[in-house]
């Protein structure tokens, strides 16, 4: 049983997102000519292992501060509960930023060697900044997530980190027209923490927790999420047309993202945000499962 509760504190349903970016990156990379699957193991691993942690850390930052409660719209969590007592999270998180650790030294070391080590210096600074910015999200008083802070931290991680990071490891350079993608799983990535915030409104304000939807309020936070969602659709084709690959993922993404706008439109409850997150979530990985498939398929057949 206890095993059970663990693996509904590690939110399964976040991971696809979280590794949404290593894909894009890795698969760009073995377009480019890059090839190396034990950098693709170990970023993913590594990238679970952080977004595992921030899920444990948000449980427990947001439980020791009473802001799950009986009225939270979203899941139950697990000290809200009580199926995992503080103390046995605080030890997860110890864990689990170990484990991370481990597997960010691991593919350092593999990605750049002994002979690089001013990247490796960089990339061991910025799996630390990982781990502690996981933490600091809801755990402390300076919970930079209770002060609006979130959005950044999630676009820069999970965006900017994950897809540029990712690519570097194997090409040790940097590729401007990365940054496109990039942005767009940023923004698609804060798109669903939007969605949770939306869907968690009332319980924040009442908790004291400061969300950007909290500061702007409900109808704003509607505004601010069909930008970030079609600004992703923008820069995916954007990028496709400049690489020249198949406008079929961009597609994808703009009908199954018109659509999910459409629901956030007539939203009317806060349990009607709740569905959105998962859409959202998978939407994303699997728009890059499809960059891996055409840019893989594009680097073999030359079409």
């Amino acid at each position: 049983m206890i095993v059970k509760e663990w693996i509904k504190a590690a939110r399964l349903r976040t991971l696809p997102l979280s590794v949404s970016g290593i894909i894009v990156g890795s698969s760009y990379a073995y377009y480019q000519g890059f090839e190396n699957w034990k950098i693709v193991v170990l970023a993913l691993l590594t990238t679970l292992g952080f977004q595992v942690l921030s899920n444990f850390a948000n449980d427990y930052g947001d439980g020791v501060k009473g802001t799950d409660n009986e009225n939270r719209v979203g899941p139950q969590r697990a000290i809200q509960s009580g199926a995992i007592s503080v103390q046995e999270m605080k030890t997860g998180i110890i864990i689990t930023s170990l484990f991370s650790l481990l597997s960010a030294v691991l593919l350092i070391y593999v990605s750049f060697g002994k002979e690089n080590f001013g990247y490796s210096l960089l990339f061991f600074i910025l799996g630390i900044a990982s781990i502690v910015a996981a933490i600091k999200y809801t755990v402390g008083k300076g919970a930079y997530g209770y002060s609006g802070f979130g959005d950044i931290f999630v676009f820069v991680f999970f965006g900017l980190v994950s897809v540029l990071g990712s690519n570097f490891l194997f090409t040790k350079q940097f590729d401007w027209f990365l940054v496109l993608p990039a942005i767009a799983i940023g923004f698609l990535s804060v798109a669903v923490l939007n969605l949770n915030n939306m869907r968690d409104i009332e319980n924040d304000k009442n908790s004291n927790k400061n969300t950007i939807v909290v500061k702007m309020g409900l109808q704003n936070a509607k505004y601010y999420h069909y930008f970030i969602v079609t600004s992703a659709i923008v820069l995916i084709v954007a990028f496709s047309v400049i690489v020249e690959i198949s406008i079929f993922p961009a597609l994808f993404l703009s009908v199954l993202m018109f659509r999910h706008l459409r629901t956030v439109y007539k939203a009317q409850t806060y349990t009607d945000f709740d569905p959105e997150l998962k859409k959202v979530a998978l939407g994303t990985f699997a728009l890059a499962i499809l960059f891996f498939i055409f840019l893989v398929l594009l680097k073999i057949y030359k079409f």
